[in-house]
């Protein structure tokens, strides 16, 4: 098989996923929930009190705790958005022509590959993971289900693929690895952790 017939195959598998997320998964319950997921202002007060837990549980040092969590949403976002997106200049599916779309938020003009929402949410997960959740093991499925339902609300809301929100997260991944390795590297010890993974 030529390598033009594979990417045409694989494009066509990523539609047709896209489809039955969009279309055949439809329910009310859906539409009125996974909208909000995908909102940053919805996910706010979590924030807070990652930052308030952090600094009352470890002191004024949890500050460069915050500082690399803010690197590591900062950085997956930036990456995502500005180098990712602008090389490979893919519509969204709410943006392509002769495909069916239920448009379930504002679609934007932006382009599609990588779900920046995916790469930010995986990449915090991640860091949370590998740093707080070696503390605190119980949180670490519930960082890995919310960084999925807001990247699976991207295709199901119509405004990314799913090779969008999947490669999104293996790009949150990596950078969430490399930051959470360079802060235990050098301020593990403010959360009194033993070991670099």
């Amino acid at each position: 098989m030529s390598q033009t017939n594979q990417i045409v195959n694989i494009v066509a598998w990523d539609t047709a996923l896209f489809e039955w997320v969009n279309h055949d998964l439809s329910s009310p319950i859906l539409d009125a929930i996974l909208p909000w997921m995908r909102e940053p202002l919805f996910w706010v007060p979590l924030y807070v009190f990652i930052v308030a837990y952090a600094f009352f549980n470890f002191g004024s040092r949890a500050y460069w705790f915050v500082v690399f969590l803010a690197l590591t949403a900062g950085t997956a976002d930036l990456v995502s958005s500005r180098v990712v997106k602008q090389s490979f200049q893919r519509l969204r599916p709410c943006n392509t022509e002769h495909l069916p779309v239920i448009e379930r938020v504002y679609c934007g003009s932006g382009y599609s590959f990588t779900s920046s929402h995916a790469a930010n949410h995986f990449a915090v997960a991640t860091f949370l993971i590998l740093t707080l959740g070696q503390k605190f093991r119980r949180i670490i499925p519930f960082l890995w289900i919310w960084a999925a339902v807001i990247s699976f609300s991207q295709v199901y809301v119509g405004v990314h693929f799913p090779l969008d929100v999947i490669f999104g997260a293996i790009l949150g991944m990596i950078l969430g690895r490399l930051w959470s390795y360079l802060f235990q590297k050098y301020y593990r010890d403010i959360l009194n952790l033993n070991t670099i993974q």
